[in-house]
Parts: C-alpha cells; sequence; structure tokens
C-alpha cells in the first residue's frame, strides 16, 4: 500500500483507509481466500449475547469491553502485545489469539474501476442510480452506493454481502464490520435511515446465523434502533472529535471501539473516556507497522 494517498476523513464521512483495492478485491469478491482460524482467547462463553431481535436466537460472541484494540484496514501486521481485538478487511486472514473483527464495505462498492466493473458486469441493477440513470456515487472515495431503496433489492444484496459475510466466519473471524451504515447521507435524497436499518437488519441476521457478532460502525442516527437492527457492539471513527462517545457508550454500555487520527482528540477520549471505552490512535491512512508514517497508541 506504500504510496497510495487517500482522501482525509469528512464530516459527513468519517472512514478511513480500505486495504483491499483493484484486482484483489474483484477477485474476493468472487470467490473466498484460504480460511484461518483466529484462535481468539475466551471462547468458553464469555462475553456472549444471547438471542437478538434480528438474529437465529443463538449465542454470539461479543467482544470484551475496554480491550486494547487495533485498526489494521490497511494491510495486516503482527498487533502490539497489549492489544486483545484486531479489525482487518476482510480479504487478511485474522490475527491469532485476538478477537478478530472482518471489515466489509456492505452499503457502497469498493473504489477502483474492477471493482464498478464487477458490480456492473454482476449486479447493475442493485447499484444507485438517479432519475437519469447515471450511478450515483460517494465523490470523497469514488465509491458507486448500492441501492437498498426496496425490499427487493436489500435481499439481493443481503445474498451478495452475506457470501462475504459467510467467508468472514469461515476464515475465523469473531465478529463483522460492515462499513458506511450512513450512506443514505451521500445519495441525494434516495436512500433513508429506514432503509439503512433494514438492510442492517437483513446483515445482523446473517452474521448471527454464522455465529458472528455484528458491529454498528459510527452514525449516531441509528443508535436508537441498535436492539432492533441487531447490533452487538460499536466501532466509531472520531467519537471525541465529533462529541459521540457519550451517546455510543451509553448505547453499547462500553463495548465500543474508538479510533481517533489526532493526537489533540485521542488525548481528549482518554481523559474523558478511556476508563469506559478503548480509544485508539491510528495515522488515518492506518498504514502496517514499519511503514513510514506508522501511529499506534491507546490509553
Amino acid at each position: 500500500m506504500t504510496g497510495i494517498k487517500w482522501p482525509t476523513s469528512k464530516n459527513r464521512s468519517r472512514r478511513t483507509l480500505r486495504a483491499a483495492v483493484g484486482a484483489v478485491l474483484l477477485l474476493t469478491a468472487l470467490g473466498p481466500l484460504a480460511a484461518c482460524s483466529s484462535n481468539a482467547p475466551g471462547r468458553d462463553g464469555s462475553g456472549t449475547s444471547a438471542g437478538h431481535p434480528s438474529g437465529s436466537g443463538d449465542a454470539v460472541r461479543r467482544p470484551p469491553a475496554d480491550a486494547a484494540f487495533d485498526y489494521q484496514l490497511g494491510g495486516p501486521y503482527r498487533p502490539p502485545s497489549k492489544v486483545r481485538a484486531v479489525s482487518r478487511d476482510r480479504t487478511a486472514d485474522p490475527a491469532p489469539g485476538r478477537y478478530n473483527i472482518c471489515y466489509v464495505n456492505a452499503f457502497q462498492a469498493q473504489p477502483g474501476k474492477q471493482a464498478a466493473r464487477w458490480w456492473q458486469r454482476e449486479h447493475p441493477g442493485l447499484l444507485l442510480r438517479d432519475e437519469d440513470g447515471r450511478t450515483v456515487v460517494d465523490e470523497d472515495w469514488q465509491e458507486p452506493l448500492l441501492d437498498i431503496s426496496t425490499e427487493e433489492k436489500r435481499s439481493a444484496l443481503a445474498d451478495v454481502v452475506g457470501e462475504w459475510i459467510e467467508g468472514c466466519a469461515r476464515d475465523g473471524f469473531d465478529a463483522v464490520e460492515p462499513d458506511n451504515l450512513d450512506s443514505y447521507e451521500r445519495s441525494d435524497g434516495l436512500l433513508t435511515t429506514d432503509d439503512a436499518a433494514s438492510f442492517a437488519r437483513l446483515l445482523a441476521r446473517r452474521s448471527h446465523d454464522e455465529g458472528l457478532a455484528i458491529a454498528q460502525k459510527n452514525t449516531t442516527d441509528l443508535l436508537d434502533r441498535h436492539r432492533t437492527i441487531g447490533f452487538d457492539f460499536a466501532v466509531t471513527e472520531e467519537c471525541a472529535r465529533y462529541q459521540e462517545c457519550r451517546a455510543f457508550e451509553e448505547a453499547y454500555d462500553g463495548r465500543v471501539f474508538d479510533v481517533e487520527y489526532e493526537t489533540k482528540d485521542f488525548t481528549a477520549a482518554c481523559r474523558s473516556w478511556g476508563e469506559e471505552l478503548s480509544v485508539t490512535l491510528r495515522d488515518r491512512d492506518v498504514r502496517p507497522a514499519g511503514e513510514e508514517g506508522y501511529v499506534y497508541r491507546h490509553c
């Protein structure tokens, strides 16, 4: 990933680097990678949550509260020894001995022409289009939005994304982190919070059916529906900067992994929330350890 430049996060789209782009994403969209077990500790049932409104009713293993966290979307590397939970792209293997969260871009297509061509070829009717038939694109990331506006399309998309979630489970991840829950904010009014909640509920059901916990990624708009959707914990970006930490802490009883990208925001988060939340400082490009510009700190 060295040398690739990525947009800085914006108020409306506070997301960071997606690790797998181009041909790698195209290939993995068509089939899973080799399986790998995470061998995460504590598989004796601790941290489980029994039945969910959107799930199968079977218990899934939620992450431990306030566990040291590492956000490795820019590429996998051996986590620092104190780290107990790791988020990696679905194309990567889980980190042995940690609680592993599988990143899936669930509400938008990945950036890059090859990923867009795959959607155009395989599922053209599942891309969101304006009244002139043009694909609606997240301009900050050049990611076409997926069309979750109808029950039929949500069901079809859940089949596609569901295969990726199944791959996460097969590879040995413990949870899934579906990104771009807030794609409705970039849809030119074509999508609503109700659409997002309905699609997220399908993803939660599929995740629970596969034995995976599921994270709410950002988006305070849907916090009041997190139980009916079926979210088990949260992954937030810059909750201190945007003064959202309290809302997430109250909703998830401290099971929140917050990533800050500015030292001043990290310091403020540690001072105010370091006892309640798991707060991590990363560089905005979430570079692998050893790369120039790599930053990692935890309260």
